[in-house]
């Protein structure tokens, strides 16, 4: 017997005497909303805001998961309007994976409609994956006159590799509660994951001399780049043994970019990109066209010869834009299954980093 909600009726409790309340309690029905749910074929069943945090639960969770995710790939995660569909995914899941500040918006009130108490807030199948990631762009003054502010950071955490990590170690949490005899299995997924996500940034050789934990640390201070150029190994330099992403972007670090939204701030740091404006004026405000005209003049001044925009963006003024200053449009999944070439996480970032090398002339 799985009971869910909070409210009497849901339980089944409404006018019931003291008595049979007891009842219950000492029958260990009172706490089954913290049960997992009896899946098809024994898998849990995890249910994500995002199609990024699906792709790393299934990473993790292997054919120990079914996972599903609400929002679209190609789709605004801010602007996802509610249907009775996703109430009634929830109301079966056991895990729910969402960013856990103010990206989702939409998300509380499914939760309350799909009446699953073991996902809400707090409680046992619910996942923040943000928790333990240092916030950037914190606004200081919460003022709505300056557009979409979201009051706890930039929430597009996912855009770092690193970060990515961090996820995924909560996505594991998440797992390891709610069905705590595949704890082992779990593990290892996560290991082979932050394993993965280290080789592709950083490369198998370097990760072999210094090890993940420190090079992120150096990559997230931006000291990583400096670090290697001072150090030797065998008579030849650190930098020489850097592969990966970090290698493929480091031709890149410095150069002058030009953002539709304030989506890739995380990436951009990472990076060593300098993002010197977005196309909105204010976060998730349309540009108007006097807008659009300083911009325009101050890509000129500044000599920015790129645009990155994710693919549910307005392509045509982008490509206008990059027109008027002679600029590559980059429009790109912002998702995983954005576009059907991108599966997984690893091949969300090779579409980020192959595209903007291409932008900039790089080969």
């Amino acid at each position: 017997m799985t009971i869910h909600g909070n409210d009497k009726k849901t339980r089944g409790l409404g006018g019931s005497p003291p008595c049979m309340v007891v009842a219950l309690l000492c029958a260990g029905l009172f706490s089954a909303p913290l049960a997992v749910h009896a899946r098809e074929g024994g898998k849990i069943y995890v249910v994500s805001t995002l199609t990024d945090y699906a792709a790393i639960a299934r990473e993790i969770g292997g054919d120990k998961v079914k996972v599903e995710a609400i929002a679209k790939g190609d789709e605004d995660s801010h602007f996802v309007l509610p249907k009775p569909s996703y109430a009634d995914r929830l109301s079966r899941a056991d895990l729910f994976l969402t960013t856990g500040l103010d990206l989702e918006l939409w998300a509380p009130s499914v939760i309350d409609k799909s009446q699953n108490g073991l996902i809400r807030e707090g409680q046992v199948g619910y996942v923040a994956v943000s928790d333990g990631i240092a916030m950037l762009e914190i606004p200081k003054i919460v003022d709505r006159g300056q557009g979409g502010v979201h009051v706890y950071g930039n929430p597009h955490v996912h855009t770092s590799p690193i970060n990515a990590k961090v996820i995924a170690t909560n996505i594991a949490i998440g797992l390891k509660k709610v069905d705590s005899k595949n704890e082992a299995y779990y593990a290892a997924g996560l290991k082979k994951f932050k394993n993965a996500i280290d080789e592709r940034l950083y490369g198998k050789e370097l990760v072999a001399l210094l090890g993940g934990k420190t090079l992120d640390r150096l990559a997230q201070s931006g000291n990583l780049i400096s670090f290697l150029e001072g150090k030797e190994v065998g008579g030849a330099k650190l930098i020489e043994k850097l592969g990966g992403w970090m290698q493929e972007m480091r031709p890149l670090r410095g150069k002058k970019l030009v953002t539709y939204h304030k989506n890739w701030i995380y990436f951009s740091q990472l990076f060593g990109i300098d993002v010197i404006g977005e196309v909105e004026p204010k976060p998730s405000i349309p540009p108007s066209p006097g807008d659009v005209e300083r911009l325009i003049e101050n890509m000129k001044r500044l000599d920015v010869k790129v645009v990155l925009a994710a693919n549910f963006y307005d392509e045509n003024k982008v490509k206008m834009i990059c027109r008027s200053v002679g600029a590559k449009p980059i429009i790109v999944p912002l998702s995983v299954e954005g576009t059907p070439q991108v599966k997984n996480y690893f091949q969300l970032v090779d579409t980020w980093v192959n595209s903007l090398r291409t932008g900039y002339g790089i080969r």
